[in-house]
């Protein structure tokens, strides 16, 4: 919806029309695998997120909210005329007889249901465009609004990964991994999100949910991740290991993940400090250029953002 790869669509009908085949892509190339090996399991990943709005695009939110369910739905076989979405997908432009032969044909469920959640999965859309960069104004043909990560103007009611978690499992009841867990920031900020995660799977496992692993993604990095490779600029983002070295060189996220592989308990002081979207100490947002209010942490966001130079009497930015 936000246009970054092909077919580079930001309209309902290209999305809807891209699911679909997606989704039956998925299903087909399942069943040709399984003709080979009958025990094949389907590992299917999907980005999840919630969206969070202020009052009068409460609508907006409660859509946007089950849309999110659209990929799982697809290949559980979920979408019939009584589903919530069947309207909008007749409404993308798909008639209803089309609709139930597609959807007939895309039956696949998972055998693991995979999460990739980030701390900027989560949206927060405002109808007040004064207080935001114009980059970020869209609309819904109704009404228009900011759309912006929530995590960095509404942290206190943001659900977090135990929440989001916890709602895959109460909608399917399918075993899940979460598949990505990635912070383009400091190594300390990296550590704290790749544990917090690791303990919200703790405690679901404990509450009787089926959460079978973490992924540390990604393993050697990646590059122009921060412009989710829509521009060729060779910006690397390491992960467990950097590959900048001659040899891939083992980062501190490497003893943490071994910790957490092996059964032992990890020590590492900066575990004991919250990360900086739980900190609302001042100095964990401010305004730059354009009056974006962002965190003083790489986001990918500052490629559309002219930074001012902040000393702070440490490091610096």
């Amino acid at each position: 919806m936000y246009g970054h790869w092909y077919p580079h669509g930001r309209d309902n009908v290209t999305f809807a029309r891209a699911l679909l085949v997606e989704c039956r892509a998925i299903a087909f190339s399942m069943q040709a695998i399984r003709e080979i090996n009958s025990h094949a399991q389907l590992v299917q990943t999907e980005d999840l997120g919630k969206t969070y709005t202020t009052a009068k695009l409460a609508y907006q939110a409660e859509f946007e909210n089950e849309r999110r369910w659209l990929s799982f739905d697809l290949l559980c076989g979920r979408i019939t005329p009584t589903h919530s979405m069947w309207g909008y997908l007749l409404y993308c432009g798909m008639s209803e007889t089309e609709l139930k032969e597609v959807c007939q044909n895309i039956y696949c469920p998972p055998d693991i249901i995979g999460i990739n959640h980030y701390l900027t999965s989560d949206r927060f859309l405002d109808e007040h465009l004064e207080n935001y960069p114009t980059w970020t104004h869209g609309g819904n043909g109704w009404d228009k609004y900011a759309d912006v990560e929530a995590v960095r103007v509404c942290t206190d009611s943001v659900a977090g990964v135990y929440t989001l978690l916890q709602e895959v499992w109460e909608r399917y009841n399918l075993p899940m991994a979460v598949t990505e867990i990635h912070l383009s920031c400091t190594r300390e900020e990296q550590l704290r999100w790749l544990y917090e995660v690791w303990n919200a799977v703790q405690k679901l496992q404990a509450e009787g949910v089926d959460i079978r692993a973490i992924t540390a993604w990604a393993l050697l990095g990646s590059y122009d991740w921060n412009s989710l490779v829509t521009r060729s600029a060779g910006y690397y983002e390491p992960g467990v290991f950097d590959l900048r070295s001659p040899q891939p060189r083992p980062t501190a996220i490497a003893k943490l993940v071994r910790d957490l592989a092996t059964g032992n308990q990890p020590y590492h002081p900066l575990l004991n400090t919250p990360g900086w979207w739980h900190r609302p100490e001042p100095g964990n947002k401010f305004v730059v250029a354009e009056d974006a209010i962002i965190s003083p942490t790489y986001i990918p966001d500052l490629v559309h953002t002219s930074l001012d130079l902040l000393i702070d009497g440490e490091s610096g930015l």
